[in-house]
């Protein structure tokens, strides 16, 4: 009897949808999809919108981790043991996220290899972005990391369409991830505007000139 040919299995269509081991979570702007201290029992994967990954430290500063957009991963330490969250996932704007159980996870990633390697590829290229954070926080200035935080945020220099526009970053936000006070990210916002790099009409719009500055030595 002639052996059935396995079916394939795309990674993308596992996770666009609901299913066993997998819940959408439709998360209004603010909303906390996990906090510090949770347990740590699912891994997470934005569809939609965009989730901030913060961090308290003891003495009750927070700070920045990251940015998410499609596409992204969150949450996975739970595959290497970790047992609580070690930061908070919020939304920064209206997103729905697919929630899928740490054993579901597991088991997909056994049996099915297309996925493992689309998941692989997503950890590697993660794992060289923090790399790249950690060269740019001790060898950058504050404006370069300024610069460089958002372009990255704008989606210049990645696959897919730039998004010049960020309604959701503010200040406050931008000196948490890049390690310097509101007041420097002020002056070097009122530098860039005036360079013509950004525009702030109540929204903030990045250029592709501001390229100029992470380039320049």
């Amino acid at each position: 009897m002639a052996r059935k040919s396995r079916l394939s299995f795309n990674p993308e269509t596992f996770l666009a949808r609901p299913g066993p081991g997998k819940t959408l979570v439709k998360c209004p702007k603010k909303y906390t999809i996990f906090a510090q201290g949770d347990k740590a029992s699912a891994v997470y994967y934005v569809l939609a919108g965009k989730v901030k990954l913060t961090v308290l430290s003891d003495q009750g500063k927070e700070a920045v981790v990251a940015i998410l957009e499609p596409g992204h991963f969150f949450g996975e330490q739970c595959l290497t043991g970790q047992i609580v969250r070690t930061t908070t996932a919020t939304a920064l704007e209206d997103a729905r996220i697919l929630r899928v159980a740490q054993e579901t996870m597991v088991r997909i990633l056994r049996e099915e290899p297309d996925f493992s390697g689309f998941f692989l590829k997503y950890i590697l290229s993660h794992s060289l972005r923090v790399e790249e954070d950690l060269v740019d926080q001790l060898f950058n200035s504050s404006e370069k990391r300024l610069a460089r935080v958002l372009l990255l945020l704008a989606n210049f220099g990645k696959k897919g369409k730039p998004q010049p526009t960020l309604p959701h970053v503010n200040q406050d936000m931008l000196a948490d991830m890049i390690g310097t006070t509101r007041p420097r990210v002020n002056f070097f916002m009122n530098k860039f505007r005036k360079l013509g790099f950004v525009d702030y009409n109540g929204i903030l719009r990045v250029n592709s000139s501001l390229l100029n500055i992470v380039l320049h030595d």
